[in-house]
């Protein structure tokens, strides 16, 4: 079900969207009445047809002759979306979209994810294909491509991994020959694509890194293709099949719905996109948004998981209250009275609902890009985008597989049966951790390039937030406590990285040694930030008596929880950063394990 209450929210109480876009985009034709209808609707549909077929879509996809067929449903589930215009709701007009604000996507694209992730997989690979084309394709490129992708009448992917290179693509060995007409020649295998081959669609976009004659090796000698499944016709429809074919599908852990593929080009016809030699550059266009959809869905599994958990632990009972019977009428309490099944549970509402915060201010952000202020104003949020995201990917998707193993936990035997749905989750979630880069790698690219390199730039434009944030509410009473943690978890972050560099100076494996701690360190104290924001709305609307009481002192409770059961989380990762990486590095490859 979609947390209906919690997104509005998130979207009029804490971040004011109404007021955000009418400064964004200079009108006002953006208001509550249209997102609350356009959320409602996205909730409908997500619960109504792509929820049903999130258990029984777990059967997987069928692999023939190089053809993939999808699970029972996922079609005409497909079809539907598509004619209620869902994949073009933040493409511009021009283009055949509806010129919506990004973030109201960010949200569709949360209901839709949590109803049914495997599903949501095949649209959601679009966007960022729709993102690369936007700002790098040519207006032939736009013409052919981008319109069908933006309507939702073709799909695409990203085409990255190799099987000798996962997320070190200076090793690809893709090539690209070019033709007489300008076009390339694509020849190579990719693995690991996403939707690379379904029945849902007529055509599918593959973006594709691939390496020119005579390239730098290295990912400077990398460039980026347009390759699709059928060649367009002049008229803009269906024509030639292309030399681009399915190998094989995986056979995984989870995320079954989903088609995971190998697909071969050979000789493939393919089209440049964005400069010779430049394709990661233009990539990270691509990536960046998945890393974002990412990290959604670690909120999805945690809201999944959690309202699961919540309807079981109300209805099963077991035992009484240490205090004595809370449900006397009952043979025996129901187990949500129980303080660890409430830990479990306040653990899963915090992370889904505080990391909704998180995703949904980033969501905005993304919005000024787009917008009618000045370039510094841009610059900033996009600097904010720029640090923020690796945090999200890699905290947001942790926590997240957390917060879906507490729910097999509430469960008990339960939730390792399959038909309970409970499971499932935790499969599903897992890959989060690991695909558009893993939790190690975001952390790298956080010390390393976002704070290091900039010698904590990106990192005090956020803390000064935080610190604005604290001072301007320094005299609350309301939220005194939560305020004064926040505060000194926000100086000891940045004494944290001092440290660091001054580690790194010395020996620069301390950076890697420090990474994972400080990636979850950070977003310890960003959800911090966020949950503690959103106690002050709460309070505020308490207050004013301002709507469903019950409702904020969930949020204040919630809050005051994270603070004091969560937030001290940071404390073990400082320890282990300041330990030093000597512990890591004192074995010798041939002493790690003897046999």
């Amino acid at each position: 079900i979609a947390p209906r209450k919690d997104m509005q929210f998130l979207l009029h109480d804490w971040l004011n969207v109404e007021n955000l876009y009418r400064h964004l985009r200079g009108n006002d034709d953006v208001n509550r009445d249209l997102i609350d209808a356009i959320l409602e609707e996205g909730a409908k549909f997500a619960e109504n047809e792509i929820a049903p077929l999130n258990q029984s879509g777990d059967v997987g996809c069928v692999f023939d002759k190089g053809e993939v067929k999808t699970p029972k449903g996922f079609k005409e589930a497909y079809i539907k979306y598509v004619e209620g215009g869902w994949p073009s709701l933040p493409a511009d007009e021009s283009l055949g979209g509806q010129g919506l604000p990004n973030s109201i996507a960010v949200v569709i694209s949360e209901i839709i994810g949590a109803a049914n992730w495997s599903w949501s997989m095949y649209p959601g690979l679009s966007h960022g294909a729709i993102h690369t084309l936007t700002a790098h394709g040519t207006e032939d490129q736009k013409a052919k491509f981008l319109t069908k992708l933006v309507s939702g009448e073709w799909t695409g992917t990203m085409c990255l991994t190799e099987s000798h290179c996962g997320s070190d693509l200076g090793t690809l060995r893709s090539k690209a020959e070019p033709n007489s007409d300008g076009s390339y020649n694509i020849t190579g295998t990719k693995i690991f694509i996403s939707a690379g081959e379904h029945d849902l669609t007529e055509n599918i976009v593959h973006i594709v890194l691939a390496r020119l004659p005579g390239a730098p090796q290295g990912t400077k000698g990398i460039s980026l293709f347009i390759v699709p499944k059928y060649l367009p016709a002049a008229d803009g429809s269906v024509g030639a099949r292309n030399g681009v074919a399915c190998g094989s599908i995986e056979h995984k852990m989870g995320i079954n719905g989903s088609a995971t593929c190998v697909i071969n080009f050979d000789n493939a016809k393919g089209f440049l996109l964005g400069e010779p030699n430049r394709g990661l550059n233009s990539m990270f266009v691509f990536m960046n948004a998945a890393r974002i959809g990412t990290a959604l869905q670690g909120i999805c599994h945690a809201e999944a998981s959690f309202q699961g958990a919540l309807e079981y632990a109300r209805d099963r009972t077991a035992m009484r209250s240490l205090s004595g019977p809370k449900f006397p009428e009952k043979e025996a309490d129901s187990i949500i009275v129980h303080p660890d099944v409430r830990r479990m549970l306040l653990t899963q509402k915090v992370f889904a609902e505080g990391g909704r915060g998180l995703c949904y201010y980033l969501g905005t952000l993304t919005d000024f890009e787009h917008s009618v202020l000045p370039a510094e104003e841009k610059a900033e949020a996009e600097e904010l985008m720029a640090f923020l995201t690796p945090i999200a990917k890699a905290f947001l998707t942790e926590v997240g597989y957390e917060a879906a193993n507490h729910g097999v936990q509430i469960y008990g035997g339960h939730g390792y049966i399959r038909e309970w749905g409970m499971e499932q989750i935790v499969r599903d979630a897992r890959i989060a951790t690991i695909y558009e880069g893993t939790t190690g790698i975001q952390a790298l690219d956080l010390l390393g390039r976002k704070v290091l390199m900039t010698q904590g730039k990106l990192l005090r434009l956020f803390t000064k937030k935080i610190h604005v944030f604290c001072k301007e509410n320094a005299h609350n009473s309301a939220v005194k406590s939560l305020v004064n943690a926040l505060s000194a978890a926000n100086k000891e972050w940045g004494d944290v990285t001092t440290r660091i560099g001054m580690l790194a100076m010395k020996e620069r494996e301390e950076v890697g040694g420090a990474a994972y701690d400080y990636v979850m360190y950070s977003g310890y104290v960003t959800l911090a930030f966020i949950w503690a924001q959103l106690a002050v709305v709460a309070h505020k609307k308490l207050a004013l008596n301002d709507g469903d009481a019950d409702f904020y002192r969930s949020k204040i409770a919630a809050a005051q929880f994270y603070f004091q059961k969560i937030l001290p989380r940071t404390q073990m990762h400082k320890a282990c950063i300041e330990s030093g990486v000597e512990s890591l590095m004192t074995l010798s490859e041939d002493q790690f394990g003897f046999y």
